[in-house]
């Protein structure tokens, strides 16, 4: 018999703020269970395995960053949009430090054939993927960077974003002066400064047309 008011929700919500507790790792369905105070096949109501559940975790937390994201870039463009956007995700990933590594860690797996029919989980992950993708775009293409560009422009911008957190979040720039607080803004100066020169570079390939 299931534990009344469980359900897949209230489930894969446990394990996203288990995540914050023990990080994304220790999230396993038989430490959720016991987290819950059930019995691990309970759990099999609500989930399939291991795999499901990590994935239906990505999922809900991706969308936890876009919904975050997107209220911070609300207005704005250039630099502006720039800073609240990457200030949006570090905010995040230091109030939530196991969610942000299952946005950052957990490889979606891909369906065996494109044609078939994909677990709901990995449907959600990827729809909730492509708001955070699409949200990184909104950034770039508010600087009026060339369409062939773009993904470069997003490559790089999410490479100094999550690559500078993550670092963080590890501890790596802890032994060291300046603080990671007092380089975080020079970081996105600079990458101001790279999107800025993609878009002069569009610009005057638009003027010599």
């Amino acid at each position: 018999m299931g534990r009344p008011g469980l359900n897949r929700t209230a489930v894969i919500a446990a394990a996203a703020d288990l995540a914050d507790e023990l990080g994304f790792d220790a999230v396993t369905i038989s430490v959720l269970a016991r987290h819950l105070g059930v019995r691990s096949p309970t759990l099999y109501s609500h989930i399939s395995g291991a795999t499901d559940l990590r994935t239906a975790v990505t999922a809900y937390v991706l969308d936890e960053l876009a919904d975050a994201t997107s209220t911070a870039i609300a207005a704005g463009e250039g630099r502006d949009l720039l800073v609240a956007y990457a200030d949006a995700i570090r905010d995040f990933a230091r109030r939530s430090p196991g969610r942000y590594d299952a946005t950052t860690r957990q490889r979606v797996p891909p369906a065996s054939d494109p044609a078939a029919e994909i677990p709901d989980s990995v449907a959600a992950a990827i729809t909730a993927g492509r708001r955070n993708a699409d949200l990184a775009l909104a950034v770039v293409r508010s600087y009026g960077i060339a369409q062939t560009d773009e993904t470069y422009a997003v490559r790089l911008m999410s490479s100094l974003i999550h690559g500078y957190i993550t670092l963080e979040l590890a501890g790596t720039f802890a032994h060291s002066e300046p603080s990671s607080d007092a380089t975080w803004g020079e970081a996105l100066d600079d990458l101001d400064g790279s999107l800025t020169r993609l878009a002069a570079r569009a610009a005057a390939a638009n003027m010599v047309r």
